[in-house]
């Protein structure tokens, strides 16, 4: 296929999404969307909208098709890695009182949200089901190991197995993932008319998710970024996607699967980072100078590594 065309198709997979999110930084500079609005479809979003959309893409997956064990493995080993080595850096040149905010926002990504609406816009239903699936790994591992990092280096914060334990048991996107594998275990369907009115709520969750996301962006925020936001921001968009798609491809994934790997591997720095930040008295205004370097900068590395990943075979 010639560069050119490549590009053009590239573009075509990432540009939908990330048009949402430049709305959403227009819409809030027009004052048609505020503060509120924000918050209330955010919490719908996590809450409702995609738990619902999960469980749909689950549901109706060919499951045969859709569990890929090696690829969830391979998330889970790969994070941890990254996560271990980040933490093993910060704890070389970061202060204490910043490390677990940096290290948390160095490698905890977006999957949730960016990952999984470049998974749909790429690969289509087959990627929703491969990435929903997937998304329950990555809740799990991403809860424990924030809250982990961020406890250690803040003196005030409380944490327990139980805590880890009923954070990750109440996760919404946990219950609709467990919710689904029950569906398919037992052969149970929903009524055609729930189904359908489930969908129709589902729809609304990515367009109302990136929206949102640009929303809270903010540019001034960047502008004045430290070293420690512009230094973890490299590690989530740039030394972490590179080394763990490089492995994947080595170990011999392929197609869908190592474009969904990368993708979440390459997503920005997730939200809730800064959520978890504040509750847990770190440095969240690192946390939200993180999340707006990763952000804005995601459209160009994930066009970037589709792109160099198509020209080279391996999707």
């Amino acid at each position: 296929m010639p560069l050119l065309s490549l590009l053009i198709e590239t573009l075509n997979i990432t540009l939908p999404v990330f048009a949402m999110v430049i709305l959403g930084i227009v819409l809030k500079r027009l004052n048609w969307i505020d503060h509120a609005f924000i918050d209330t479809g955010s919490s719908l979003v996590f809450k409702g909208a995609m738990p619902t959309l999960i469980f749909i893409s689950i549901a109706d997956a060919d499951f045969s098709q859709a569990f890929r064990p090696a690829v969830i493995l391979y998330f889970v080993m790969a994070t941890v890695i990254s996560f271990m080595l980040t933490w093993g850096w910060a704890c070389r040149r970061i202060p204490p009182a910043d490390r677990g905010v940096y290290v948390q926002g160095a490698f905890r990504g977006n999957c949730g949200i960016v990952g999984l609406a470049l998974a749909a816009s790429m690969y289509g239903d087959t990627g929703l089901s491969i990435g929903g699936i997937l998304a329950g790994a990555v809740i799990v591992i991403y809860n424990v190991l924030s809250v982990i990092v961020l406890a250690l280096y803040q003196p005030g914060a409380r944490i327990s197995p139980v805590s880890i334990a009923a954070r990750i048991a109440k996760n919404p996107l946990i219950i609709s993932v467990l919710a689904a594998l029950v569906f398919v275990a037992t052969g149970l369907h929903l009524p055609q008319w729930l189904h359908t009115s489930a969908e129709y709520f589902a729809r609304m969750t990515l367009p109302l998710a990136l929206i949102c996301i640009g929303g809270t962006l903010s540019l001034a925020s960047v502008m004045h970024a430290s070293r420690e936001a512009l230094g973890a921001s490299l590690i989530k968009m740039v030394a972490i996607p590179l080394g763990a798609v490089s492995v994947a491809a080595l170990l011999g994934f392929r197609n869908e699967e190592l474009g969904i790997l990368f993708l979440y591997f390459a997503s920005p720095s997730a939200a809730t980072s800064f959520v978890m930040a504040k509750a847990m008295n770190g440095n969240h205004v690192l946390a939200a100078n993180i999340i707006a370097i990763t952000t804005l900068s995601t459209g160009l590395v994930i066009t970037l590594g589709i792109f160099l990943l198509q020209a080279g075979g391996l999707l």
